[in-house]
């Protein structure tokens, strides 16, 4: 058995603040998180939670990654992004140009995200996020398909896309040229290693599938963190009866 893609984590000026805010976007329950931020549990067993913990680090440029929100009906498009703009959000430019369909806004914390028009075939299997879009290199793409144990969904003109065999959000990476770093990046994935595994045996794994550690040790709360092909960071957990309940 492969990893699970446990979380999606914020690091966030106010936490508690960043997911009031996605809260009320995506109607998800808030939960306190076990390392002094905060969660969002997933309206579904297999989707992945999200997580906002604090960081002193201001925002720099745009993240490399982002949500794209579905709408079932041109209407559904507009209350999503008056209700955003209600709780929070503005609008954003980030190139698009005006043919495009999709409104580009941020949420209080800078973080960039899309709330995508009716009628967009590649999202019509998803769910609400349909995509959690990246910027990154076919490589990458075959990285997480192999970690996660995703299969590939798209895989053309160097541009990867994965989703989970349960269906749901996907995660899509548009090929070079892959914009550099400037710093950590705001977001990153929480991994859990599979029931029948443990931290040290999954870390071995991903590492041969081309990862690399960031630093020597675990930190306070268990975690390893590694990078992937593309340097992006990312978590390992600790396994274990408190990773279940948590």
């Amino acid at each position: 058995m492969t990893c699970q893609l446990f979380a999606l984590s914020f690091g966030a000026s106010e936490p508690q603040g960043l997911a009031r805010f996605w809260s009320g976007v995506l109607g998800w329950e808030s939960v306190d998180d076990p390392d002094g931020g905060f969660a969002l549990l997933p309206g579904d067993e297999h989707g992945f939670r999200l997580r906002f913990v604090p960081t002193e680090d201001k925002k720099v440029g745009q993240n490399r990654m982002h949500f794209d929100l579905t709408s079932a009906v041109p209407e559904q498009q507009q209350e999503t992004v008056d209700r955003a703009l209600r709780l929070g959000a503005r609008h954003i430019d980030v190139g698009q140009l005006p043919e495009e369909g999709h409104v580009v806004l941020a949420d209080p914390d800078g973080n960039e995200f899309c709330v995508i028009e009716a009628g967009n075939n590649f999202l019509a299997d998803t769910g609400f996020i349909g995509a959690l879009a990246c910027d990154g290199t076919q490589e990458i793409g075959y990285f997480w398909s192999a970690a996660l144990g995703w299969p590939l969904v798209w895989d053309q003109d160097q541009e990867t896309a994965i989703q989970s065999p349960h269906g749901g959000t996907k995660i899509t990476w548009g090929g070079p040229p892959v914009a550099p770093k400037t710093g950590r990046n705001r977001m990153h994935f929480d991994l859990a290693p599979p029931a029948d595994g443990d931290q040290r045996t999954e870390i071995d794994r991903l590492l041969a599938l081309g990862a690399r550690r960031l630093d020597n040790g675990r930190d306070d709360t268990g975690r390893v963190t590694l990078l992937d092909p593309d340097d992006n960071e990312f978590c390992v957990l600790e396994s274990g009866p408190c990773l279940q309940n948590a």
